[in-house]
Order: C-alpha cells, then structure tokens, then sequence
C-alpha cells in the first residue's frame, strides 16, 4: 500500500507467509542543495523493514531525482529483502505519479529540458 502527500510517501507491506517479507517506511523529501552536486532531493527514509528500525537519508541531484527507487533498492537489500520483493513504481499508479508531479515542482523541471549526460557516466 502506498500513501501520498506532498513531500512524504508513505509505503506498507504486511508479510503473508514465512518467506515473505514486510515494511513500514515514511519517505520524506524535500528540495535542496549539495556544494559539489547542485540543486536536487533530500530524501529521508524512517520506519521499519523486516522489523528491524531504518533511518537512512540520501541526495539525489537534479537530474537523478526521479531514479529515487535505485538508492530505496539500496536500503531494501542492505535489510536483506530481494530485488524481486522489493518497491515495484508502475508508471500508472496516481500514487508516484503524484510524487513525481512534486518533484518536478519542487526542482523547477518542465517536459523537455536538458539535461547533462555526463551525470549518468
């Protein structure tokens, strides 16, 4: 299940079985600024995954904010839960789609703008 408003996504997951897993994360993000990154998106990672407690935070610059769910991936396999198992963002669920509306906002990003490949090396 996944919950959202602006600036904060709240995911749950309830493990139905003993090889499944479970989490409970609030993922609070907000525009802001690294010396040698530039402007993009803080996110904060609070809640628990496989019941143990998470409190991680991550820097996304501008043009990499919306890879978001690469750096959660990070988080979900360093609490042991696999790939496959893991937060799947289907690009028709009004909840990311949502969330991606906000970041676009909160960075000042129109369709269309350029980008510098350099950051994706």
């Amino acid at each position: 299940m996944a919950t959202f408003t602006p600036g904060h996504l709240h995911v749950s997951r309830v493990a139905l079985q003993e090889s499944d897993h479970s989490y409970d994360l609030n993922i609070e993000y907000k525009a802001d600024q690294e010396p040698s990154k530039g402007k993009g998106i803080r996110f904060t990672v609070n809640g628990q995954i496989q019941h143990k407690e998470v409190k991680e935070e991550f820097f996304l610059p501008k043009e990499e904010a919306f890879n978001f769910t690469r750096d959660l991936s990070k988080i979900f396999g360093k609490y042991g839960v696999a790939k496959e198992q893991q937060i799947q963002v289907h690009v028709n669920n009004p909840v990311y789609n949502q969330m991606f509306e906000d970041i676009r906002e909160k960075l000042a990003i129109h369709s269309g703008d350029p980008i510098d490949l350099k950051d994706f090396e």
